[in-house]
């Protein structure tokens, strides 16, 4: 069963300003709700090939993943992938001006396996609400400071 969930929102920031503060891990603890630590396992820069590991709460349980970035296109594109984790995951943030600001979408594509696939339907419509929630935060985060950014 696949697993593959997009959501949107937009910011009323220049993309530049979101793209850099939602491409950067170390900000992430801020605004994904779920994610309760971030560590460089690389040099800390975002970069193709830079991994990162995350540790998460999801529907109860912690989950420890590794990402590592397999494309980056400041301001316009961050996909990473899990190198080590429950199941392969892909990650994708794209970053578009619009008249109101920027939007941002975020997808999240993989294929669980083993009891992970059984729960699969209703892991997607927990994803779903998490990724709203996650980036409504963000756009709160981004719109209540003057400099757009913490």
């Amino acid at each position: 069963m696949l697993v593959d969930v997009s959501t949107e929102i937009v910011i009323a920031r220049p993309r530049a300003t979101v793209a850099d503060f939602a491409a950067d891990p170390g900000n992430v603890p801020a605004w994904y709700e779920n994610i309760k630590s971030v560590e460089w396992k690389t040099q800390a820069v975002v970069a193709v090939g830079s991994r990162i590991a995350f540790v998460a709460l999801f529907l109860g349980k912690q989950m420890a993943y590794t990402y590592e970035i397999v494309e980056y296109i400041p301001g316009e594109r961050l996909i990473m992938q899990t190198a080590e984790g429950p199941f392969p995951m892909q990650t994708t943030y794209t970053w578009e001006t619009v008249a109101t600001g920027t939007r941002m979408s975020l997808r999240n594509y993989g294929v669980p396996t083993g009891f992970s696939a059984l729960v699969a339907p209703f892991m997607t419509m927990a994803m779903r609400r998490a990724n709203q929630k996650d980036l409504a935060r963000l756009k709160s985060l981004l719109e209540a400071s003057p400099r757009g950014a913490l």
